[in-house]
């Protein structure tokens, strides 16, 4: 199972200085994914949640792959109706080119109506513009000799069972975003189940949940999947690995833009996971 993680592209801590400073980290403790989020216009509602500068993801992903050399890049989520498709279809496979082949795409329906309002955007039919988007891309990719056989993986996210039959139909793999233990357990047989319904093969699974490493463990209950003790948030990634996750995105954005000025803490998270995620077996351990 790869582990990946959504780095900080927005707030008032992000600059050229600490992108670059997240990549480096989270590539050199051993990550698999560095994945960005997507928003155009910072309307109030988008503003509230994540603040200006907001670093747009095909521009930040290909610097960021000028200063990285292994690791995966992608974005959880692009807002698939903001752009044209053709225009989205060039510069994803643009950058899986001159990434090496690194580019895993995630995509989205959107929120924020605010922000589809400025973009001139009708926000009732953000399902549908994401499914006509979503065909119109992998026909251009099929259409493109300049792509060549390489295949950009698309995770469909959405927690809904929209969003869910959205990943069977048009989907590499479904990426659920910030849920609960509880759900992951129930969400792994419901794609099963959808993609049987629609005689379509299972996308793999790829959720992206929450990181917010706590002293002491917290209520079961109520936890969001990736929050508590190290033992709990190991617990949920070996059970996730049991879900047959494919992949897992860990998140380490709280709510609180301050929290970008202050990186330290949740590289001080990474660096715990990824110790006792990508240790070197001794001799004694099982294989």
């Amino acid at each position: 199972m790869k582990i990946g993680v959504n780095i900080l592209n927005f707030g008032p801590g992000a600059d050229a200085g600490a992108l670059r400073s997240w990549a480096q980290t989270v590539e050199g403790l051993g990550f698999d994914l560095l994945m960005v989020s997507d928003h155009i216009a910072i309307t109030p509602d988008v503003a509230e949640r994540y603040p200006a500068p907001f670093y747009e993801p095909f521009t930040t992903l290909s610097w960021l792959a000028g200063i990285t050399t292994r690791i995966r890049l992608g974005t959880t989520v692009l807002i698939a109706p903001y752009r044209h498709p053709l225009l989205a279809a060039r510069m994803a496979a643009n950058l899986d080119d001159l990434s090496g082949g690194r580019l895993v795409l995630g995509v989205g329906v959107g929120w924020a109506r605010q922000e589809f309002a400025a973009l001139g955007i009708p926000y009732e039919r953000r399902g549908r513009l994401t499914d006509d988007h979503l065909h119109a891309m992998r026909e251009a990719w099929a259409d493109t000799a300049a792509h060549g056989d390489r295949k950009i993986p698309v995770w469909v996210g959405g927690n809904t069972d929209a969003g869910l039959r959205r990943a069977v139909r048009l989907g590499d793999a479904w990426h659920p975003l910030r849920p609960t233990m509880p759900w992951l357990r129930e969400a792994a047989p419901r794609l099963k189940a959808a993609a049987a319904a629609l005689d379509l093969p299972a996308p793999a699974f790829a959720p992206r949940i929450a990181l917010r490493l706590t002293a002491r463990p917290l209520d079961e209950a109520e936890r969001l999947a990736g929050e508590g003790t190290v033992d709990q948030i190991m617990d949920d990634l070996d059970r996730l690995r049991q879900l047959g996750a494919e992949a897992v995105v860990l998140d380490p954005y709280s709510g609180d833009p301050g929290e970008t000025n202050h990186p330290h803490t949740a590289w001080q998270a990474l660096a715990t996971i990824a110790a006792h995620s990508f240790r070197p077996r001794t001799s004694t351990e099982p294989s």
